[in-house]
This record gives C-alpha cells, structure tokens and sequence, in this order.
C-alpha cells in the first residue's frame, strides 16, 4: 500500500484527508490545530495509518509562505516524508474538475488524487544558514519600500514648509540633514540666530566633517530662508507631520544599517558569498540575495531549471500549425530572484561591468531587440554564470 495524507494549510489550522492507497480514501476529513495538542493528535492520525498499511505515510501540502511552518518543523523532528507542492500545480489540478467547488476538505482530498497521478520528489530541507539570509534580505527589501514611501511623503511636507532646504546639504536623507532640519524646520527659526551659532551646531552634528564645511553649510542654510517663501505663516500641522516623518526615516535608516551588517556577518560565513562576487556587475547586497533566494544549487541539476525558477524563462505556445513569435517570459518563479537579477544586469552593463556581458548585450541589440528583452536575455545568460561558478566552486574570469 502506498498511503497518503493530504493537509489543506491555513493560518492557525489546516483541514486533512487520508488516502490508504490510490482510489481509497479512509474516513472523513480532518481539522488541525498549529498547536502542541493538535500536532500530537495529528500524530496519532499519523500512528494510525501506519498501523492500518504497515507503511509510514506521506504528507503532501501546498507552500504557504509561513503558515506551513509548524507542520514542517513537526514533520522534520519526527522524521516523515512529505512533499512541499508548487501552488500553481495544485491550482491547474483543481481545474480537472468539472464542478466549481471550494473547501478545504476537498483541496486536501485533491492534493492525495494529484499524489498518486504525478511523480513527486520529497522536499529537500534548506539549510539554515540560507533560511535566516533569506529573511535578513526579505526583511531589508521591505523596510526599504517603507522608507521610499516616508521620503515621498516627507518631500510633499517639506515643499510646504521649507523648499529651499533641498540644495544645503548634498544628501537631503543625511543624518547631519535631516536633525538640522529637525531644529530649524522654518526659516523663521533659521533666520532668528546667528550664522555662527547654525555653524557651531552642524559641526557638532557632523564632527567628521571640517569647521570651513560647516560654515560654508550655515551660509547656504541662511541664503536658504531667506529666499524662502513661507516666511511668517502660520505651519504649525506641517510642522507636526514633519518632525514625525523625520523621526521615521532616521529609525528606518538605523533599522537598515543594522540589517545590513547582520546580512554582511552572516553572508561572511557562505563560501559562495565570495565566489558569486567574482562576476562583475554583483555586489554585497545583491550576492547575498541572489544566495538567499537560490538556495542549495544542489536542487537544480540544469541551469534551465535555474532559469525557470527565476521566471525569465520565455512562454511558448504552439497549436497546429500556429506558432507564437511574440513570447514573453514566464514571471512563474521567484519575483526577488528576477528582480535582483535585473539589477545585477543593469550594475554589469556599466564601465566597469562584464565586457562578456556588455558584447552579448550589444549582439542582441544590433539583431533588433529592444533594451528590455535584451536585459531580459542578460539576466538569463548571468543565471547560466551563476549556477556554473555554483556548482564548480570556482571564481568567473570575464574573458571578452
């Protein structure tokens, strides 16, 4: 016999269906709460199966982000097999179905059905070093979105307060920018002391910088408010939204920079960490999230199934005699893989990038492409790289 047991995942509990073999479905379906008391009932369903057929059952369930991470963590400390299923296979199996119904319990009776019609490999356990890479890097990506969105609104602010701030310092976002503006968020509060006294206070907010640039920046800072053309009104509500906007973006900016040194202390101990480096165009920031969304170059034993993991794989579609000559590429992978692979391009495509990568770039534009499809081919080439300086271990030599 070959049992399985399908679990629907859910936030909190899942639904669950038992197959003893293929067509045998055993009783009614299941609930199962993420907690030590229903994982110790579910083990005991477990425990039963396995008395049942002689054989230890496999679990199929879908990815659902973090939601599926109890069971996996009980599965792993227990020692059964289960298979971690694509989304997008258990959807196109659902639409075999000629009735459009949708609950939990059938999806888990679903997933046993496409168990026993496809041929799954178990789920190969990521190591834990990738994992915690993984969210350092996902964390920083969504912590930079939400500083963007702050100095979009910060600059709506500002442009009602004090427009002319923007050309004093060379980084409106600096720290020694954003606490002078803090103190003298008007003109009027930087018009009512001395030139001195605003050169005093930006060379102790900035002691790295000498006493010339401070009072060169006092100067600019003076000349500022008094083209200013809000002086004398009443901003009393911006000022409040100001400040608060300003207090935001200094805490994001430590939030990242800490981030930032977590990623760089735990990339440190990847050895791939510095081999990925050695292809021109991927720095730091980006080796490590290309790492982390990879994971194990061992789960690919084709640089195509790389390719299509990232989803810049192209789309074809044939029927007949008809055949597709405009084919997108799939977006079907890893979007942060895709992105950071756009980037890496961009970054290689400069002077001081690959000149292997800028050739190809330039073939592809002399055959006709546009600049995005020719990227788009880049991106698929630079996967090619990846996955051979992965699998060799060995640093990449630009060759042109």
């Amino acid at each position: 016999m070959n049992p399985v047991v399908g679990l629907d995942i859910a936030k909190g509990e899942s639904k669950g269906q038992v197959f003893l073999d293929k067509d045998t479905p055993h009783g009614k379906s299941f609930n199962i709460l993420h907690t030590s008391a229903g994982l110790d009932q579910f083990h005991d369903v477990l425990r039963s199966v396995e008395e049942l057929t002689g054989v230890s059952p496999t679990i199929i369930f879908e990815s659902t982000g973090h939601y599926h991470k109890p069971i996996t963590q009980f599965l792993d400390e227990q020692n059964y097999v289960y298979i971690l299923v694509n989304p997008l296979i258990a959807y196109q199996a659902k639409k075999t179905s000629l009735r459009k119904v949708k609950t939990d319990a059938l999806d888990a009776y679903n997933l046993c059905k496409l168990y026993y019609k496809e041929e799954f490999e178990p789920y190969k356990k990521r190591g834990i070093q990738l994992l915690d890479l993984r969210n350092l890097t996902r964390q920083h990506e969504s912590i930079t979105g939400l500083c963007i969105q702050t100095k979009l609104q910060f600059q709506a602010i500002l442009d009602q307060v004090f427009p002319e701030f923007r050309g004093v310092f060379g980084d409106l976002y600096s720290k020694v920018s954003l606490h002078v503006l803090s103190e003298f968020p008007t003109a009027d509060s930087v018009l009512a002391v001395t030139e001195m006294d605003l050169a005093c206070r930006i060379e102790q907010l900035c002691p790295s910088r000498s006493e010339r640039w401070a009072v060169e920046r006092a100067k600019r800072l003076r000349a500022a408010a008094a083209r200013n053309p809000f002086r004398g009104a009443n901003l009393q509500s911006h000022l409040f939204s100001l400040n608060m906007y300003i207090k935001m973006l200094l805490q994001y900016q430590e939030h990242l920079s800490a981030l930032e040194n977590q990623i760089d202390a735990l990339a440190m101990d990847i050895e791939e960490y510095e081999i990925i480096q050695s292809i021109p165009g991927i720095g730091g920031k980006i080796a490590a999230t290309i790492l982390s969304e990879i994971g194990e170059i061992d789960r690919f034993n084709h640089p195509k199934k790389l390719v299509a993991f990232a989803g810049v794989d192209p789309r074809v579609f044939e029927s007949g005699k008809f055949t597709a000559t405009v084919n997108r590429i799939s977006k079907r992978g890893s979007s942060r893989l895709r992105h950071t692979l756009f980037v890496a391009v961009l970054c290689s495509l400069r002077k001081s990038g690959s000149q292997r990568l800028k050739a190809f770039y330039d073939r592809k534009r002399e055959e006709g492409k546009p600049h995005k499809v020719a990227v788009i081919a880049c991106a698929n080439k630079l996967l090619h790289w990846i996955y051979a300086v992965l699998k060799q271990k060995e640093a990449f030599l630009d060759m042109p």
